[in-house]
C-alpha cells in the first residue's frame, strides 16, 4: 500500500527541446530542473532535430543510461539521487545541454565535469550548476 501512495506523489516534469530559447540557440528549456527520486522527466521534442540522453559519466553511480531517438518525446522515471547531466547529441557541440537534480541533499561530484566535452556545452553546465543550491 506504500508503494502506491509513493507512486501517486510522483510528478512528471515537462522540459522542451528548441531550436530558440530564451537563454539563446539550441537548449532545453528549463535547462535546469530539480525533482525527487520517482519522479519523471518528459523531454518533448517541440522542434524537430532533437532528442535527449544521457551522458555517461555524468550519472549517478547505479542510475540507468537513457537515449531517446531524434524527434522523438522520451519519459524517464528518475530513481537513484544525485546530478544527471542530458545531451541533445546532434547539438552537443553548440552547449544543448542540462543538468536534473535528483533529491533535496545533492552535491557536484569533484569529477563531474572532466570528462572530454565542448567547449560551450562546459560553459552551459557551469551555469546550471550555480543553480543548484537556490531551487
Amino acid at each position: 500500500m506504500a508503494l502506491t501512495g509513493t507512486a501517486a506523489l510522483a510528478e512528471t516534469v515537462e522540459v522542451k527541446m528548441l531550436n530558440k530559447g530564451e537563454k539563446g540557440a539550441m537548449v532545453f528549456e528549463p535547462d535546469f530542473v530539480r525533482v525527487q527520486p520517482g519522479d519523471t522527466v518528459k523531454f518533448v521534442a517541440t522542434d524537430k532535430g532533437h532528442n535527449a540522453e544521457s551522458i555517461l559519466d555524468m550519472i549517478p553511480d547505479g542510475a540507468d543510461t537513457f537515449k531517446g531517438k531524434i524527434n522523438e518525446e522520451i519519459e524517464v522515471t528518475l530513481d537513484q539521487p544525485g546530478l544527471y547531466g542530458v545531451k541533445c547529441l546532434p547539438h552537443y557541440a553548440m552547449g544543448m545541454v542540462m543538468t536534473v537534480a535528483v533529491g533535496d541533499d545533492v552535491t557536484i561530484p569533484d569529477d563531474y565535469m572532466e570528462g572530454r566535452m565542448p567547449a560551450k556545452a562546459k560553459e552551459r553546465f557551469a551555469e546550471q550548476l550555480e543553480q543548484l543550491d537556490s531551487l
